[in-house]
């Protein structure tokens, strides 16, 4: 059996989000699995480095699949790009060792969370952006980012409500930025669990507004509330920008 893997760019505006919900195919996954079902015959099972939330983007996503087909590579890219919709494109495939698995084996993942933070918002961005109108001073935000670097459990900062599954991650980096009107949080980690960039990303927004300080999301953390940290900004701002192997 053959396994392949590949980078996808995908506009998640209209999508519910990475994994297939039962037989709503309304998903990444689930039109890559319609599509390489009716191309091979077979009944194929793509694997994602990411379970992506409805509405967020990716610029690099990568998946891969078993199949017995003896298509070429070119001629599976080409039929995959022929039939997927316009807002999702493969644009890198490549035959690898069975024993590749696209989510186990990455050691990180990199996400950018991009703020419009102007008096308007942008029409032209207003799909791949979250508008902030109010000024953010992101010399504090950064302070906030820092105490966010490192292995920690990461309770207060998840909508995840089962309690078996451990909350435990690494942030390697989080960086804030800014250039002409636009506010840049990039945030690489092992993994990152439900919701959790976009409600630091959301805290950190408090902490820009001034709200709070950057000790108290020190506190919020090491509290692990949720009902305490900042609200989750909205999904269209958040786009995977890579991952590592």
């Amino acid at each position: 059996m053959r396994n392949f893997k590949m980078y996808l760019q995908f506009d998640g505006s209209r999508y519910a989000g990475w994994q297939r919900l039962g037989d709503d195919d309304n998903t990444i996954q689930g039109k890559l699995e319609t599509l390489l079902r009716k191309m091979t015959s077979e009944e194929v099972n793509v694997i994602g480095c990411s379970r992506t939330d409805k509405g967020v983007h990716a610029k690099a996503l990568v998946c891969n699949f078993f199949t017995n087909s003896d298509m070429t590579i070119d001629d599976i890219e080409k039929y995959i790009n022929r039939y997927l919709p316009d807002d999702i494109v493969v644009y890198n495939l490549s035959e690898e060792d069975e024993r590749f698995h696209s989510r186990y084996n990455a050691k990180s993942k990199l996400y950018r969370y991009t703020i419009d933070n102007n008096k308007y918002q942008d029409v032209f961005t207003r799909k791949f952006t979250s508008h902030v109108p109010e000024k953010l001073n992101i010399d504090l935000m950064q302070k906030a980012a820092n105490e966010l670097v490192g292995t920690f459990d990461f309770a207060a900062f998840t909508t995840m409500k089962s309690k078996k599954k451990s909350s435990i991650r690494t942030i390697m980096n989080i960086n804030v930025s800014k250039e002409n009107t636009y506010i840049y949080i990039d945030f690489e980690g092992d993994g990152f669990l439900h919701n959790m960039i976009r409600i630091i990303t959301g805290t950190l927004v408090r902490v820009g507004k001034e709200e709070i300080s950057p000790k108290d999301v020190k506190s919020i953390l090491e509290a692990g509330d949720r009902s305490i940290a900042g609200p989750m900004i909205e999904a269209k701002g958040l786009c995977l920008i890579a991952v590592r192997y």
